[in-house]
């Protein structure tokens, strides 16, 4: 399926937030980790698979930040995430946390710009 998978190139790029999140987590730095997730989210999101995968792990973070809006907001980005993203229908730059609204397009960081813009159909 065509919104199934992260492309291929982009997933060096996606697995680096994912490891950089791990990193400051580890430092117990959850600002930069959960900075981290958001960018993943922004380069994942439309894809079923790492879209929902970042936010199980976005519910991780809540989980260990004991924030009860997060945990909220991640199970119910895991119920809605891989369906809409599978069927394209995700807002453009959300960064996938409950701080913003679920159907709220974003501005994407120039760097993610770049990147995703590899991946954009000719």
């Amino acid at each position: 399926m065509r919104n199934f998978r992260l492309p291929y190139h982009l997933r060096p790029y996606y697995r680096a937030e994912l490891h950089a999140a791990r990193a400051a987590t580890g430092r117990h730095n959850m600002a930069a980790a959960f900075a981290h997730l958001e960018r993943a989210h922004v380069l994942g999101q439309r894809w079923a698979l790492p879209h929902t995968h970042t936010h199980r792990l976005m519910l991780r973070h809540g989980l260990r930040t004991r924030d009860g809006r997060e945990i909220l907001g991640q199970f119910v980005g895991l119920i809605g995430g891989f369906p809409l993203s599978l069927f394209g229908r995700i807002p453009t730059g959300n960064t996938g946390g409950a701080n913003v609204p679920a159907e709220q397009s974003m501005p994407i960081p120039a760097d993610l710009q770049a990147i995703l813009a590899r991946s954009a159909p000719s």
